[in-house]
């Protein structure tokens, strides 16, 4: 069967996304319901892929379909293109089946040459309009097609402006443009050698091929990868008869959510300009018009483009991005894709549709990104405080951001990857801004509304932004900005505040985050669904409260060696680890065991009725020492003095520190993730760990004398081999023993063990006869299986390897399941056939990845644990798991699985 390179947007009865593109599917689609859609056609994504196999060329067989569409067109609307009495005129857009909104090409008013620019003057009886087209395409074209810089043409339309003192564009006359038109055209000729190219089914072919490539621009390639969206897509491109908001006052432009894209409220919101076109809006040239205000210029056109809104809407089941124009007081749509919108928008939005019965629940959550919810559990500003504010824009993506002001976009991205918080401020963003504004905290301009391009993009990344802030006197050639008699230069520390449109200088004061009533509700949905229990690592009481607060439903991993590095117990630690016999290092812990048992305490009486899950001492012991490099130093620099003035008080601390040194190079190791450490050191030096599991029976005794319910379990960690679990659990039981009969109390301990070295996993069955449980370490268990140093891999290699594909994401980011996976399941299943009740958890990173947990789900495990501030992400991860795994069963999609 042969393959079709170009659907007409009449023509498709069930438009597929994947083939046409997201733009092309939705024309077909709004095309199909009898929505005002210009007329055109669109080459497929699968087009895009032979045209870059052929070698950047159409192929025969797409050229012929090309001239079939275009003939289509020029029949239905009476027009030709090229035509020298009445020119049918197209755009050329891309439509990738993800939406990238500004990252690849588009060409307006192709069609128009010396020839056909006087028809359409003479058909639309404004000259003005006709030749400020023929204008805006020939700039257009040569900077898609031809890679003219952009700049060449900006200069010149200044200056025309400057010296005839027109105050914008729409004032130009018609004979002014003809001499722009002229001097852009001798642009063209110097840089290219050749003259433009004013043969429109050239014109065509050409624009169509820029589209295709700009698939693999730069900026594209950028946000594919800010995005995660796969590089094998493609783009389709859409060709349309062209309809012109710039035909007088009675014609227009604009962009508009069917609800508020920032705050997720139930209302049109949008702008537009009268007398321009698209690009004006978008590109934040010219600052627009709130929508509500077309309420009184346009009201029938207000009326229908309310209740246009309303339907796509509700076909769509959700919010709406719509482009449209008014071309002589009639309304076309332009086009209509699910809208990017900030964190808390897109909670509020999923929420408010489950309840208007538009969606159901599990689509509300589907719907939702686990970064996202990331965003809103961040601090905001201390109103508290007074700020110096000193301009206000458009609050075009909520959040604080502060940093220095970057005037560029690749000295945003320099400065940034040194380490610096940076704030890109523009007059107005372009595409070719896109690694700037990822570099960013946040995004400022002086032009622009809040459908603009860096209003749009810092939304769809959870940026901070401020758009059109006026007072702003932007000069990024010198590297500065004024406001009123203000001078600020690259490098001064200004804030923004992206949900009320303030500009500060200085740095701000944050406070923590308060959780919207539609964010619990949400979590309150997840939590119905999933069947994976979240847990928090959290070592310290006040972490605990946090996780608790986040919904966290104990701690999976509370390591007891951060305890230790606290100022009023590192000494003791030291002394305990440097002790010359059994008795010094007796008494040390002595001194370690109430400190440890206050910890214990506080964490377990904060988790009241929750498990907590407390490892053991894990790290080798040279990490509490001082460091080996500085004591060398120390040695050195004694000698020297000893050498220079000989008294007893240098000598002293010559020998005090040499005994040091000695001391510590004896504990030094040479590979520490592999060496004496974990049940190792529980081993070798069994006083630890019988001090620590002391403290721990202890604090649950004192805890349940005082009528609470703690629920401690106890982690032996790097066990290999049973017979280290076996003898750790002899001594952990023996000290329980011991504390419940002192206190004449009963309780029951779990007592388990990390699973982080492949042995261990391999063994599992093994372990099991002595392990109520496994909490896979996956941090490590990554290390070990990979043969990787972590430090080492991600400072030195890992980011190359995940570059250039060798690996296809950071394995101790996103679980390795082919590999440290395959250990998880095999672990899982061992452990369970020898003890089916075995309890199973993960306490690494990968614990609040959602990629990872929906693995974790599929293997039946019973719990993750990540950070406090991950663990509204993992619940929603975990509830999107068990409904991708529902729907799955079900062999459809369904509904829930309709994912924007």
């Amino acid at each position: 069967m042969t393959k079709k390179w170009v659907y007409r947007f009449d023509e498709v009865s069930t438009p597929d996304k994947m083939l046409l593109g997201g733009k092309g599917a939705n024309l077909a689609d709004m095309t199909k319901h009898g929505l005002p859609v210009p007329p055109g056609f669109t080459i497929t994504t699968e087009a895009c892929h032979a045209y870059v196999a052929a070698g950047n060329t159409l192929t025969a067989e797409m050229e012929r379909e090309i001239d079939e569409a275009i003939s289509a067109l020029e029949a239905r609307s009476g027009k030709r293109l090229g035509d020298a009495t009445d020119p049918l005129l197209v755009s050329v857009r891309s439509g990738a089946p993800i939406s990238m909104p500004g990252m690849m090409d588009t060409v307006l008013n192709l069609g128009l040459n010396h020839e056909s620019v006087k028809g359409l003057a003479r058909t639309t009886d404004n000259p003005r309009f006709a030749y400020d087209s023929f204008r805006r395409f020939i700039q257009m074209f040569s900077n898609v097609v031809l890679n003219i810089p952009i700049h060449y043409f900006e200069r010149i339309l200044d200056d025309a402006k400057n010296k005839h003192q027109f105050s914008g564009d729409q004032a130009v006359t018609a004979e002014v443009w003809m001499d722009v038109i002229q001097s852009y055209l001798d642009v063209v000729r110097h840089q290219t050698g050749r003259p433009f190219p004013m043969e429109p089914r050239d014109q065509l072919e050409m624009a169509i091929g820029a589209v295709f490539s700009s698939w693999n621009n730069p900026r594209a390639a950028v946000y594919r990868k800010v995005h995660q969206i796969s590089e094998s897509l493609g783009t389709a491109v859409n060709v349309q008869t062209m309809v012109f908001g710039n035909m007088g006052n009675d014609s227009g432009t604009g962009v508009a959510f069917t609800r508020n894209p920032s705050t997720g409220e139930s209302e049109l919101f949008g702008e537009y300009l009268i007398n321009a076109q698209g690009e004006d809006v978008v590109a934040g040239i010219r600052t627009p018009s709130a929508i509500a205000t077309l309420q009184t210029e346009m009201p029938a056109i207000y009326d229908q483009f309310v209740s246009l809104c309303r339907q796509l809407e509700l076909h769509y089941r959700d919010v709406q991005d719509i482009e449209f124009t008014i071309e002589r007081g009639r309304l076309y749509l332009l086009q209509t894709r699910n809208a990017k919108r900030s964190a808390q928008a897109a909670v509020k939005i999923a929420v408010d549709l489950a309840r208007e019965g538009v969606i159901d629940k599990e689509t509300a959550l589907s719907r939702l990104k686990p970064e996202e919810l990331d965003q809103l559990l961040h601090p905001s500003i201390d109103e508290r405080v007074e700020l110096e504010v000193i301009a206000t824009g458009l609050p075009a993506s909520p959040g604080a951001a502060m940093g220095q002001l970057v005037f560029d976009a690749d000295r945003a991205e320099e400065l940034a990857h040194s380490g610096t918080r940076v704030l890109l401020v523009r007059s107005e963003t372009t595409p070719e801004d896109i690694h700037g504004i990822v570099a960013a905290e946040g995004v400022l301009t002086s032009r622009g509304g809040m459908t603009s391009h860096a209003a749009v993009v810092a939304r769809g990344m959870g940026k901070p932004c401020v758009c059109g802030c006026d007072e702003l006197r932007i000069d990024e050639e010198k590297g500065l900005c004024t406001v009123g008699d203000t001078v600020l230069r690259e490098g001064d520390m200004v804030s923004i505040d992206g949900g009320t449109g303030r500009v500060m200088l200085g740095e701000i004061h944050l406070v923590p985050p308060t959780m919207s009533d539609a964010f619990e509700t949400l979590m309150i949905w997840a939590d119905e669904v999933r069947s994976l229990g979240v847990r928090a690592n959290a070592d310290t009481p006040e972490d605990a409260e946090k996780a608790r607060s986040f919904g966290a439903e104990g701690i999976g991993l509370c390591r007891t060696e951060h305890m230790f590095m606290a100022s009023d117990r590192l000494p003791v630690v030291q002394e305990m680890i440097l002790a010359s016999t059994h008795e010094e290092r007796r008494d040390a812990l002595e001194r370690l065991l109430p400190m440890q048992r206050d910890d214990f305490y506080g964490i377990l009486q904060a988790m009241d009725g929750c498990p907590v899950t407390i490892r053991l001492l894990d790290p080798p012991l040279h990490e509490f020492l001082p460091n080996l490099e500085e004591l060398v130093a120390k040695q050195a620099a004694l000698r020297t003095e000893l050498s220079l003035r000989e008294t007893e008080e240098v000598r002293d601390a010559l020998r005090e520190t040499s005994g040091l040194l000695s001391k510590v190079r004896a504990l030094h190791e040479m590979n520490p993730m592999l060496g004496h450490r974990g049940c190792r050191l529980g081993l070798t030096m069994p006083e630890v760990y019988e001090m620590q599991a002391r403290a721990v029976f202890e604090a649950t005794a004192q805890l349940i004398e005082e009528g609470y319910q703690p629920k401690p379990e106890v982690m032996i960690p790097l066990v290999g081999h049973v017979e280290e679990l076996r003898r750790m659990r002899e001594l952990v039981e023996r000290v329980c023993k011991e504390v419940q009969a002192v206190r004449t109390l009963t309780f029951q301990v779990p007592i388990g063990t990390m699973i982080e070295v492949p042995r261990a996993a391999l063994t599992a069955d093994e372990i099991a006869h002595s392990a109520d449980f496994f909490s896979f370490g996956t941090n490590d268990l990554t290390q070990t299986t990979f043969g990787y140093s972590r430090d080492d891999a991600e400072g030195k290699f890992l980011h190359t390897y995940v570059e250039s594909k060798v690996l296809q994401a950071n394995p101790f980011a996103t679980i390795d399941v082919d590999g440290v996976g395959q250990l998880v399941r095999i672990a899982s299943a061992r452990g369970r056939a020898e003890k089916p009740k075995l309890k199973l958890g993960v306490c690494g990173e990968h614990g609040g990845d959602k990629a990872s947990i929906s693995f974790f789900h599929q293997s039946g495990l019973d719990y993750v644990s990540c950070s406090p501030y991950r663990v509204p992400l993992a619940r929603l991860s975990a509830a999107q798991a068990a409904i991708e795994d529902e729907t799955d069963e079900k062999g459809g999609k369904g509904a829930a699985a309709q994912v924007s």
